[in-house]
Order: C-alpha cells, then structure tokens, then sequence
C-alpha cells in the first residue's frame, strides 16, 4: 500500500502539469470545451488522489516523503525534488485541490466567452501546480520554488486584463510588494543551511534544539517577513486589495483560499524555530492582531463589492496570524480551512452578482437582488452568516477558537483586538448584503433589465461550498479544543498553545463571541434596513475619519511618496549621471584626437598617437582572439561550460574549506 501511496503523492501535481503544457502548447489548436475539460478534469484527479493519500496518512498515521528527481548535489550538499506528506501537508492538499477544482469548474461558466479562455485556465493549472510544489515540498528550496510559482502567477492572472492599466499596475504592484517579503525569505533559507548545513525540514527540525535563542529569533523574523508579504500583512498588506483587477474566480481561488495562506503554512510548518523565541512569537501575533483590526475597519466603508471581501481576507489572514502567535497552530490551520470555504463561496457568489449585473461591482448601484437572483442571494447569505461568527456555522467555531486562546493564555490585548475586529466584521458583512440584496433597487434601466441568474456550472460549486461553510466547523472541530482535527494535526504541532478550561469559562467565551456577531448583525440592520438615513448622517458628520477609512488610511499614497517617487528621482539623478559623467568620458576619450588639447609640440603629439594605437592594437588583437571562440560549434561551447563548471566547483571547494 505504501509503494501505490507513494505513487499517488507524486500523481498530485502532475496531472494539472500535462494540462499546462498541453493547454499551454496546443490549447489554441482545439475548442474552448476541451481546454476546459482539460484543467479542471486534472484538478479533479490530483483531489482523488489526495483523498487516496489522506485517508492512508488518517489510516496509518505515517508520514510519507517521496523523491520524485535528484536536483541538487555536490560536496556536503544534497537537495532533491522531493515530497513530504504529513497531516499538515494533507490539511493544505485537501483545500487547494478541493477548493481549487470548485473554483475551475465555475470559472468554465464565468470566462465563457473570453478572448483568452485557454490562457485563463493554463495559468489557473500553473497555480495548482506551484501551489502544489509549495505545500508538498520536503525542504526549503522546494518550498522556494513554489512561493514563487505562485507568485508569478498570481502577477499574470491578476494582469489578465493586460490591455487595462489598472490590471497591468495592479499585477505591477503584487509582484514587487511579494519580492520585498521574498527577499527576507532568502535571507531566512541562507541562514538554516549555515547552521544546519541541509534545507531538508526533518533533518533542520530534528536538530533545532542547538540554535541560540538569538539565531532562532534571526531566522523567524526573516521567515516572518516572507509570510507577511505573502499573506498581505501590515505593513505589506497594499498589493491584495488590488489584486482584484483579475476575474472572480482568480480573486477566490488565489487570494482567499489558497495562495494567502501560504504565509500562516510556512509559520505553521517552521513552528519549531519559531518556539524558541518568545519575541518573535509576539511579533507574530500583534502583526496578526493589528493587521484584522486595521482590515476590518477600512472594510467598513468600501463599495466595490469585491474590495469589501479582499479587506475581509486580510482581516480573517490577521486572525491566522494571531493564533500562530499565541502558540494555537492548529486553531490557525483550522481557521484557514473554514475560511477557504466560506470566502470561496462568497467571491464565487459575488462574481455571481457581478455576472448577472453585467460587469457592476458598486454597491451602491445594487439592491433589491434577493428576488432577481434568488439562488445568489440565499448562498452569499449563508457565507455573511460562517464569516460573521454565528453558530453552527463554520466561521464561529475557528475564530472563537483563536480569540479563547488568546484569552486563555492571558493575551487580554490581542483578545480584545481580536473581539473588536470580529464586531466589525460581522457588521461589513451584514452591510454588504444588506446593500446588495435588500431594500429598493438602485440599478439603472438597463442593467436592471438584463438582471439574471448565473447558469447550474457557477451555481453547484456555491453549494457545495455553503454546505461545507455551514458544517465544515463541526466535523472538523468539534468538540471545542477536542475536534477531529486537533488530533489529526498532534502528532505535526503538537498540543502547543492548547489550555485547560472550565467548561463555564468555555460556555462564556462562546457567549460574548456570539453577542459581538449580533451585535455586529443588529447595527448593520439598523443602519442599513431600518434606517439608512442615519447611515448617510453618520458619513456626514464624522467625513474625515470616513474619507480616511474610504481612501485606506492614504496608506498607497504615503508609500508613493517615500518610496516610489524616491526611487523616480534617484532614477533620474543615476541618469543624469549617465548622460553628463559616463558619457562623458567616453566622448573626452574620443576627443584625445584632438592634439591641441595636449599641447602644441611634436614630442606631445607623437605621445598620443603612440597611445591610441597601442590602445587600438590590443582591442584589435583581443577581439581577433576572443572571435575564435565563437565557432558555431556546439562541441567547443559544451567544452567551455564544462570548462567553467568546473573552475566554479574547485573555488566553491576553497571556500568552503575556508
């Protein structure tokens, strides 16, 4: 059973690799419906094959690491293509394989008719496959490689639109904002191979107990700083609200459900460096804490539909980060199972809004919506309600899981930062579907007239998506503290950060998590149902604070200022420099012909003759020899790598024995 388990682990990413390279290579040489049968049908096999591979991981509790492909070695050093599959890696595998083949199987429906139909779905499959790389990878570099397939594709998939200049910057941005955490990442990578001399997580793992307390902190910090990039955390949190230039389904399966998280994955995964140091566990959290406060109060006022939802994902990513910090990795994890569902269903259910409004994204020109589009309605109802925090649903059991354990490890702070961005949450959410579903229509005559219901394709994948935001909770994680994934994930993090409660404190924690939801629930109603004048006073009398919360804190524009129009003059004074400096040697050089410059004498004149000729003679000279080598020859240049491989290792060596 283990040699077909094997098997199957590496099937995983192959199969959406083959609908790469065909859709990618061939993909405009046969229809559209065979393009898409292509990519979501090898998404649906790599999720049977990561069911194969669970319920023996659920099975026999072993952990299975695969080498599909020797990479690297040389010396001491030894990396391969290899995979690591253990209850963390399946937690992540069943969402992003899962989640991942709901979401193409939408997107069939959503694209149809686009221009570049083939491209969507051959990047969509390079997504799965990198994503793949970066959860299934037994060592860093693996992972590295995924983190930045990911990267590139998210920059092309946000760019779709490459002909609109909000896309293209948009793309822009994510890419340079993510390398800014990547570099960190580097830095963090370099740092376990000089102490531990491997990137192979079991064998870094296994030895972590000799790093200092300072070098744990070190490496922590700069993984911290990779995750924060990728995650969208404050301070690097500008790039996903953007990132919703790209189409619905992108904006679902990228950055909600899957690529986001990759930050809290890698936290969760390197948890053994980060518990050896205090310090850095605490930047974990109040980055988490500050970042779904921060979040949720600029969702508050936000009328772009899908904007609202992408600060509700850096929101519910700062809870993520939150219970990583506090030590409950596997309340984060679980957080991020319960968000794939119900904030897939409610993007998917927003491009469902957007796709019967032909293109409207304002929702202040909706309302009314809950008759047009009957089915939309009840299942973006259903994920308002998971991500809100109100039981049973799936949202009220992760989220109060992550606060309880903030509250029971005395982290009142983070408690309470937690509590009020759960209050705002629960009323943005409420607000939008208040304004998009509810009260008088304010479409205009033509775009109410065309209004409809999105066709069974877009429609099935919301369901099955709303039924697991309505019980994946429970079947998860329930009992409290006790559900079935905590037992599953034990044997990865352990029972870290885990408390002992009194079933009262339990049962009163449970309670003020609900009274907040409500509460949240009751003033959005008030304000936007019962009476929306008072809505539109608040907006008056308090206008600074709301055009501030509306224009994100000038947060892009601050960064435009000390940052990239920095970079602009600095642009322009190296070219400056180029134009008046360079270039100018090299024309003074050339003006050495000029005789008079040096002096009127024959002595001075033959001097520079004599100079420029040797000067012309050895570029002659060296250019005639340097000529040979380019033969046309492959021999010869297979000669000369193999040449310069090999003075590259014998110095390498030296440096190493240094």
């Amino acid at each position: 059973m283990s040699d077909v388990t094997d098997l199957l682990i590496k099937l995983i990413p192959i199969f959406p690799l083959v609908a790469v390279i065909v859709n990618g290579l061939l993909g405009n040489r046969y229809s559209h419906d065979m393009a898409h049968r292509l990519a979501w049908g090898s998404v649906g096999l790599s999720f049977l094959c990561t069911v194969a591979v669970f319920t023996d991981v659920l099975r026999t509790g072993t952990t299975h690491e695969v080498i599909a492909y020797q990479w690297i070695f040389g010396g001491d050093l030894t990396i391969n293509l290899a995979y690591l599959v253990d209850p963390l890696t399946c937690a992540w595998l069943l969402v992003v394989t899962g989640v991942g083949f709901l979401i193409h199987v939408y997107s069939v429906g959503y694209m149809h008719g686009e221009a570049g139909f083939t491209r969507f779905f051959t990047y969509m499959n390079l997504f799965m496959v990198s994503m793949l790389l970066l959860v299934m990878g037994n060592n860093y570099l693996v992972l590295f490689i995924g983190w930045e397939g990911v990267g590139l594709c998210s920059y092309l998939l946000i760019g779709y639109y490459y002909d609109k200049v909000s896309a293209a910057q948009a793309a822009t941005k994510a890419f340079v904002v993510n390398r800014i955490g990547d570099a960190g990442f580097l830095v963090a990578i370099f740092l376990v191979f000089v102490n531990f001399r491997t990137l192979d997580y079991t064998k870094v793992f296994a030895q972590v107990g000799q790093l200092s307390p300072e070098m744990a902190t070190a490496i922590a910090l700069c993984l911290l700083v990779g995750a924060v990039g990728k995650s969208a955390q404050l301070p690097l949190h500008t790039w996903l609200p953007d990132a919703m230039e790209g189409p619905t389904p992108v904006s679902a399966l990228i950055h909600a459900a899957t690529m986001v998280t990759a930050g809290v994955y890698m936290i969760v995964r390197n948890h053994a460096i980060f518990d050896l140091s205090p310090f850095a566990m605490s930047v974990v959290a109040f980055v988490g804490g500050g970042t779904a406060l921060f979040a949720a109060t600029i969702g508050l006022v936000q009328t772009d539909i899908k904007r609202v939802l992408a600060y509700s994902t850096v929101s519910q990513l700062g809870y993520m980060f939150l219970g990583c910090g506090v030590g409950a990795y596997t309340a984060a994890v679980f957080h991020v199972m319960t968000h794939a569902f119900f904030k897939a269903l409610l993007f998917l259910a927003a491009g469902s809004v957007i796709h019967a409004l032909s293109g409207e994204q304002d929702i202040r020109k909706m309302g009314g919506l809950s008759k047009r589009i009957p089915w939309t309605h009840r299942l973006f109802l259903i994920g308002t309600v998971a991500i809100a925090g109100l039981p049973p649903l799936a949202g009220f059991w992760s989220k109060d899981e992550i606060m309880a354990h903030a509250f029971m490890n005395h982290h009142y702070l983070l408690y309470g930062m937690a509590a009020v961005g759960a209050l705002m949450t629960s009323f943005y959410m409420f607000r939008l579907t208040y304004l998009t579903f509810y009260g008088p229509s304010r479409m205009d005559h033509h775009t109410e007239e065309h209004v409809h219901e999105s066709p069974m394709v877009m429609v099935a994948p919301l369901m099955v998506l709303a039924f697991l935001s309505g019980v994946g909770g429970l079947i998860l994680g329930f009992p409290p503290e006790h559900g079935w994934l905590h037992g599953f994930l034990a044997p990865v993090v352990g029972a870290a950060g885990e408390h002992e409660a009194s079933t009262g404190m339990v049962f009163l924690l449970m309670g003020v998590a609900i009274a907040i939801a409500l509460m949240g629930w009751g003033l959005a109603h008030f304000l936007y149902a019962v009476s929306p004048v008072t809505a539109d006073g608040w907006a008056t009398k308090f206008s600074g604070l709301y055009r501030t919360l509306l224009n994100k804190y000038y947060i892009d524009e601050l960064y435009d200022l000390l940052f990239v129009e920095s970079v602009k003059r600095l642009g322009k004074l190296l070219d400056w420099f180029d134009r008046t400096v360079v270039d100018g040697v090299v024309r003074a050089v050339g003006r050495l012909a000029d005789l008079g410059a040096f002096g009127s004498t024959w002595i001075e004149k033959y001097i520079v003759y004599a100079g420029l000729n040797v000067i012309g003679y050895g570029n002659h000279l060296a250019a005639r020899e340097g000529r040979k080598m380019q033969s046309g020859l492959v021999h010869h240049y297979a000669a000369i790598i193999i040449a310069g491989l090999f003075l590259l290792a014998v110095v390498v060596q030296l440096v190493v024995q240094m």
